[in-house]
């Protein structure tokens, strides 16, 4: 039986599946909470704020801004992965087909009901990117990179971070609102329990049997 046939190619093609499944989810679920018209998360704020700006869909400044942030990995030593390269590829152009495809919402109840999926969707998307394991997002990598560069604390420089892009593109015109805060409360928990849920288990190699294992040390989204 050949790799790519067996246990460790079936493995394999989970994680691959994983990830862009992951990545489009991300952008489907960006896009719905820009139609629900509630309040984006904090990075969105930033690259619905330049999108204003610069006449550019935010499904192409998200990846400008991604491309621009990983560039700051190279003084932060932060080695890329396939799985941030793609974040930097998929998610603005799933974000800006599913805008394209998406209609304005009209009333409140339409409104809450797109916010609530979106939310839900993200951490469903954010479950099973992270627990691909072929990499951390820019954003996340920046954080990380911070966090070993200063010795300050994760929750710290995640936390600085988001205050800075949100106050950023909210000064740029980027809507801020209850969704804002409802994202901020809630994608913690959710992300924590999809990427329980969509945990690879590492193939057993041959001969032995190995216990399923969750991603140790995944790092959680904007």
């Amino acid at each position: 039986m050949s790799i790519a046939s067996g246990p460790r190619g079936r493995h394999l093609t989970r994680r691959l599946v994983q990830l862009y499944a992951g990545l489009v989810l991300y952008g489907v679920s960006s896009a719905m909470l820009v139609r629900s018209g509630l309040g984006l998360e904090p990075w969105n704020v930033l690259h619905e704020g330049l999108s204003e700006v610069t006449g550019l869909s935010m499904g192409v400044v998200l990846t400008i801004v991604g491309a621009l942030v990983l560039l700051l990995w190279v003084p932060l030593r932060q080695r890329p992965g396939l799985g941030t390269v793609s974040n930097v590829l998929v998610i603005g152009a799933a974000m800006d087909g599913t805008l394209s495809l998406l209609p304005e919402a009209h009333g409140p109840a339409t409104r809450i009901a797109l916010l609530v999926l979106g939310i839900t969707l993200n951490g469903v998307a954010t479950g099973l990117y992270i627990a691909a394991r072929f990499g951390p997002g820019p954003r996340d990598g920046l954080m990380t990179g911070l966090h070993r560069l200063t010795g300050r604390s994760i929750r710290l420089i995640r936390t600085l971070i988001e205050i800075t892009v949100v106050a950023t593109g909210f000064l740029l015109g980027g809507s801020v609102g209850v969704g804002t805060v409802l994202y901020a409360l809630s994608i913690g928990p959710l992300a924590q329990f999809f990427l329980r849920l969509f945990a690879v288990p590492e193939p057993a190699p041959v001969g032995a049997e190995v216990a399923a294992e969750s991603p140790e040390g995944a790092i959680l989204r904007r």
